[in-house]
């Protein structure tokens, strides 16, 4: 299984930064049994990881190098690739920069690296051979993308909406590649190309596309405002999972500290 990082975004809400907003430390990890700060991406790939994922592809920004840098070319056991988004030109376009390295008929799982979600193992719960999305209850959905759905199965999307008449958000989702290449395809075809993956579903769906919601999630965290960082730094105290001697040892370690 592919996992696709789209970590191209100027991270606007927390700047102004020194480094991309992905690398924000956050909690602590160990490399060769010595401290170092853990970067708040590392979540996501953890995660990735823990739902199947033995391939991740993060998709960078220009001016975005550190990340490179910081992960290397591989972590834990999967190996790492990267492609570059030239333009901040929405969500999909992102996701979307990922589709020459995705052949065949893998499933493909998509996520934000600058949020921290539980059960850290919540993409083992989504089916493979459906469009499918990672569900959290949330205080505020008005703020997210909220996720409507009739007995598990994927009505509307409501992007950003006040009263979204819902508190559940999708924090990842999960897809076989034929659902990509649709949707994918999609897109292209479709003026003004579509910035957010919510509008874009609910174009597929009105088309006769089927996905499902599934309500495995327990805690959200967005770490990509100041509050939330804030949040998450109280929630997560304790190491990041990916305090792991076989986790590369970063050149950024030393910048974060």
């Amino acid at each position: 299984m592919w996992g696709v990082i789209p970590a191209a975004g100027r991270g606007s809400r927390i700047q102004p930064l020194a480094f991309s907003k992905e690398l924000l430390p956050l909690g602590k990890a160990l490399s060769d049994r010595v401290p170092r700060p853990c970067a708040v991406a590392e979540y996501l790939l953890e995660r990735m990881l823990a739902g199947g994922a033995d391939k991740l592809c993060i998709v960078i920004g220009a001016g975005k190098s550190d990340i490179v840098e910081y992960f290397g070319g591989q972590f834990g056991n999967a190996h790492l690739a990267y492609v570059v988004q030239p333009e901040p030109s929405g969500l999909c376009d992102a996701i979307f920069r990922a589709a020459p390295l995705l052949g065949g008929e893998e499933c493909v799982a998509v996520g934000l690296p600058d949020t921290v979600w539980f059960p850290e193992d919540g993409l083992a719960a989504l089916p493979d051979d459906v469009l499918s999305f990672l569900l959290f209850p949330v205080a505020d959905p008005e703020h997210f993308d909220a996720v409507l759905l009739d007995d598990g199965r994927v009505r509307e999307i409501r992007v950003k909406q006040d009263a979204p008449g819902t508190h559940w958000i999708w924090g990842a989702f999960k897809m076989p590649a034929r659902v990509f290449r649709e949707l994918h395809a999609l897109w292209l075809v479709r003026e003004p190309r579509d910035e957010y993956i919510g509008t874009l579903v609910n174009a597929w769906l009105a088309r006769g596309g089927h996905a499902v919601g599934v309500k495995a999630g327990e805690t959200y965290l967005d770490v990509g405002t100041l509050d939330g960082y804030r949040a998450a730094m109280h929630t997560l105290a304790p190491p990041c999972a990916a305090a792991r001697s076989d986790v590369p040892n970063p050149s950024a370690a030393g910048a974060l500290r």
